[in-house]
């Protein structure tokens, strides 16, 4: 309908006053822009422009389509504006309940977060040495290690007491695996859009995704259960990584499924949770939290080791405010699903 528009590669679902939507982003690209840096991979490689211009809201009933302007200074959605009057609607046109759906686009973030992985640099000199690249981390997903991807996480941010919906990606250093920064931007409005950048000690060692899963894997019961299950008949899928700062520390969390063989069904099985030296494996995520930061008396976190009688650590444990934080954001999780639930298994009108 509109093929003068990029679309993002992942369109998602709502629902919103009994109706389901699918809320598809839209891009105004160019390749011509002048002194800009051109994308070299992704969703858009070649392009060295890019906006978020548009929103598509797509009725999955009767398919209906509407375009809502969601940037409107940019010139070149002023141009398709007046070749085509009419088409796109202002963004208060759009339902407040539909709007609180909105998230930032996934292509747009990861090619923001490419750039930026040179552009932080702001000291000429190493700017032009590239002496302080970033990447994107690595991590082990099904089998095999790639880069990882951003991904949307339900969080308060440092130093506030909301929850806010975000995407995030986190930044190792080039040819090596530990965290040293991590980008974010906001998905709840008035501050929708507002980038956030956090840039870790250089003197402090915070394991990064690739090194949880090295500890994933040298845990001696954890990778015991997983040879056990992955045998025939049945395959263990290790679910993707995700990243989670809280207060001043980061919690990994890694879920497994279990396939049988001949069917293409997998079932959550274990929870598996890591911070600082620690690493835990549950049939839930709320059990691994109570196995790994169990608190004593004195509300001191005290957790098993994924690697018996080693002493200290790099990163210091989760204080119990981080913990009841983390438990918090489940029980949010829940009742968002409980909410769900009841709407879909209302009777349609």
């Amino acid at each position: 309908m509109a093929p003068f528009l990029l679309l993002d590669r992942d369109p998602y679902a709502v629902v919103s006053e009994g109706k389901q939507y699918w809320i598809q982003d839209a891009y105004t690209t160019s390749d011509h822009f002048p002194y800009s840096q051109p994308q070299a991979t992704g969703a858009a490689p070649g392009i060295n422009y890019i906006r978020n211009s548009v929103k598509a809201v797509v009725d999955m009933f009767d398919g209906t389509v509407s375009f809502y302007i969601m940037d409107p200074n940019d010139p070149v959605l002023a141009a398709y504006r007046r070749a085509f009057p009419g088409v796109f609607k202002d963004l208060a046109e759009l339902s407040a309940d539909i709007k609180s759906h909105l998230r930032y686009p996934e292509d747009l973030f990861a090619i923001q977060a490419n750039q930026y992985e040179t552009f932080h640099m702001t000291d000429p000199q190493v700017f032009y040495n590239r002496e302080d690249l970033w990447v994107a981390p690595k991590e082990k997903y099904d089998g095999a290690v790639n880069s990882m991807e951003p991904y949307y996480i339900l969080m308060k941010l440092p130093g506030s007491d909301q929850l806010e919906y975000l995407i995030l990606t986190p930044f190792t250093p080039q040819n090596r695996d530990n965290m040293i920064a991590w980008l974010a931007a906001r998905c709840d409005f008035p501050d929708y859009g507002r980038m956030l950048f956090y840039e870790l000690p250089k003197e402090k060692l915070i394991y990064g995704p690739n090194q949880i899963s090295a500890m994933i894997d040298q845990s001696t019961l954890i990778s015991q259960q997983l040879t056990l299950w992955d045998q025939k008949g049945s395959g263990v899928i290790r679910g993707k990584l995700v990243v989670i700062p809280i207060e001043n520390s980061f919690l990994y969390v890694v879920p497994l499924y279990l396939k049988a063989e001949g069917t293409n069904f997998p079932q959550l099985k274990r929870v598996i949770v890591a911070t600082g030296d620690k690493v835990v494996m549950e049939p839930s995520l709320n059990e691994a939290l109570v196995s790994l930061f169990g608190t004593n008396q004195s509300g001191t976190s005290q957790g098993q080791s994924s690697q018996p009688g080693q002493k200290g650590g790099t990163q210091a444990l989760l204080p119990k405010e981080a913990l009841d934080q983390a438990r918090a954001q489940l029980a949010e999780a829940q009742k968002a699903m409980d909410s769900l639930k009841s709407i879909l298994a209302a009777p349609a009108h």
